[in-house]
């Protein structure tokens, strides 16, 4: 399977390329700036430049794949504009170069609570522009999951998860989101899927295979 990935130096990204890698799937970063190209190759990933922000057709850089994944974000101390142009258009621009180029499967990091607003001016704007983007997707047609992990923090993973359509505040290391967009590309039971993440003590094939089973509102 070979997988683009907007945002490809991000933190997140950086776990997830050489989890692709491992498991035999070619792993395309889309980055800004060239010189992260080295970290990507290192990382087992090719680098492909291009400003998601100012381009405003990206399928070029795109091109064929079996799946995309939105993993970009303007990021802490950027300014209200960029929340608009990076988290939502930029998200946008991805849904668009993927149904131009024939590509169906689409997962989305997104984030918790977006619909309880909260912190200050900024950080609403980001919640805002989050939702407006998983809406989008949501409508586009495309097969996607929408994974809306807790507060990210850079400890090591566990590889055990908490999953809900809705979870109370809590955290989750950049590892284990890495770790369920990789199990969301390679299982198609999540098509379709949206739901809060948090770090927990089931696997992620049990806690997704529950929620598949509908089990979800019995807990």
């Amino acid at each position: 399977m070979k997988v683009i990935i907007a945002g490809g130096h991000g933190q997140i990204a950086m776990h997830l390329h050489p989890m692709l890698e491992k498991r035999g799937h070619q792993s395309v970063g889309l980055i800004r700036k060239p010189e992260q190209s080295d970290d990507l190759k290192k990382a087992g990933a090719t680098p492909v430049i291009v400003d998601i922000e100012k381009e405003d057709d990206i399928s070029k850089a795109v091109g064929e794949a079996d799946a995309v994944v939105f993993a970009a974000g303007a990021g802490p101390g950027s300014g209200k504009e960029r929340k608009w142009t990076v988290d939502r258009d930029g998200a946008i621009k991805l849904i668009e170069a993927a149904k131009k180029n024939g590509i169906k499967r689409y997962v989305m990091i997104s984030a918790m609570g977006l619909d309880t607003p909260r912190g200050d001016e900024v950080f609403q704007v980001y919640q805002k522009a989050k939702a407006e983007a998983d809406q989008a997707l949501k409508e586009s047609g495309l097969d996607y999951t929408i994974i809306k992990p807790g507060r990210l923090t850079n400890g090591p993973g566990t590889g055990k998860v908490k999953v809900a359509r809705k979870l109370e505040g809590g955290e989750i290391p950049r590892e284990d989101v890495a770790r369920v967009v990789l199990y969301a590309l390679e299982n198609h039971h999540t098509i379709g899927m949206e739901f809060d993440l948090l770090s927990g003590s089931n696997s992620i094939e049990s806690e997704l295979v529950r929620m598949v089973e509908g089990s979800d509102s019995k807990r």
